[in-house]
C-alpha cells in the first residue's frame, strides 16, 4: 500500500483519538474484555485509555519483570504502556511509540490522570523509532503491526532496538487464507486492520529473517466479531453501525462513523473464516 494509505490510517486514528470513545461505552469495555482483559485492569487506568482498538492484551503474555524496559508500537492511548508501567515499576521504563499526534496526547495526558511516572512517548513510525539499538527489554503491540506497509522493516526495527535476549509478545492479526478479491482490495478493509494482515506462515518468516529465535504465531481463539460491539464501528477490525451511523461516547456525543465501507464489506463476509487474532512470540537471540 502507498503511502497515501498510511495517511489514510493517520487521520482515522487521530479521529479517534479525538471521539468520545472510552472504556465507560459499554461497547468498548465489552471489546477489551473480549480479548483479555480484566475488569481490575480496566478499572485501574483512565477510562479514556482504552477504546476498543485491541486484538488481545500483550502485557498479560510478556511476563514483564520490575526493572525492565518495555516498548509498545502502536501506543493509542496508553492502555498497554500503562499496564506495562505498573509490572516494570519504578525501577522500569514503559515507552509508547505512535506516529499519530493526537494518540500520542491522549496517551501522554492518560499517563497523568493515572500518576504513571515511569512511562515516556515519541512521536514516529514503527519503521524508524528514535531508541538507541540495543535499548529494550521487550517490544509488545497490540493489533497495529498489520497495518504498517513495509512489516520486514518493521521487525528489523524490532531487532535492532532490543538487547541481546529481548523477547517480543504481540498481539495482532494475522490470515488464515486469503482474503476475497474484494476485500484484500479495499482500503477500508486495510485501514480496518484487515487487508493489510499477512498469513501466518509469512508472520514467521518475516521474523526469522530478521533474526528472531523462537517464533511463535498462535492463534488466540478469540472471535473478531467482537468489534461489532462497539455500535459505530470504531473498533479495529468489524465494524457495525447503528441506526445513525454513529458511534456515541459514555456523554451520548457522536464519534465520527470511520469505517462505513468496510461495514459493507464485513456483512458479507465473516472476517473469522478468514483471518484470526494471534499472539506473537519470539526471542532476540
Amino acid at each position: 500500500m502507498s503511502e497515501s494509505v498510511v495517511e489514510k490510517v493517520r487521520a482515522k486514528y487521530a479521529a479517534v483519538a479525538a471521539s468520545g470513545l472510552l472504556n465507560a461505552h459499554a461497547g468498548v469495555a465489552a471489546v477489551a474484555a473480549a480479548f483479555g482483559y480484566t475488569p481490575d485492569e480496566l478499572a485501574a487506568l483512565p477510562a479514556e485509555a482504552n477504546m476498543g482498538l485491541s486484538c488481545g492484551n500483550p502485557t498479560a503474555t510478556a511476563n514483564l519483570r520490575p526493572g525492565e524496559v518495555v516498548v509498545d508500537l502502536g501506543c493509542g492511548g496508553g492502555i498497554d504502556v500503562l499496564l506495562a508501567a505498573k509490572k516494570v515499576g519504578p525501577t522500569g521504563t514503559a515507552v509508547g511509540v505512535d506516529m499519530t499526534p493526537e494518540m500520542i496526547g491522549r496517551a501522554t495526558l492518560n499517563a497523568i490522570k493515572a500518576g504513571v511516572t515511569n512511562a515516556e512517548f515519541h512521536l514516529a513510525r514503527m519503521e524508524s523509532m528514535p531508541l538507541a539499538d540495543g535499548s529494550a527489554d521487550v517490544i509488545i503491540s497490540n493489533c497495529v503491526i498489520n497495518l504498517a506497509p513495509d512489516k520486514p522493516a518493521v521487525f528489523r526495527e524490532m531487532f535492532r532496538v532490543l538487547k541481546p535476549g529481548g523477547r517480543v509478545a504481540v498481539s495482532d492479526i494475522a490470515l488464515k487464507r486469503p482474503l476475497p478479491d474484494e476485500v484484500a482490495g479495499s482500503v477500508a478493509a486495510y485501514v480496518g486492520c484487515v487487508a493489510g494482515a499477512i498469513p501466518v506462515a509469512d508472520y514467521e518468516r518475516m521474523l526469522r529473517e530478521a533474526g528472531f529465535e523462537g517464533v511463535r504465531v498462535i492463534d488466540a481463539g478469540k472471535d473478531l466479531n467482537a468489534y461489532a460491539k462497539v455500535e459505530g464501528g470504531e473498533g479495529c477490525c468489524s465494524p457495525a453501525p447503528n441506526s445513525s451511523g454513529s458511534c456515541c461516547g459514555a456523554a451520548g456525543e457522536a464519534a465520527p462513523d470511520l469505517h462505513p465501507g468496510l461495514a459493507q464489506l464485513l456483512t458479507r463476509f465473516d472476517v473469522n473464516e478468514y483471518a484470526a487474532s494471534v499472539r506473537v512470540f519470539a526471542v532476540k537471540s
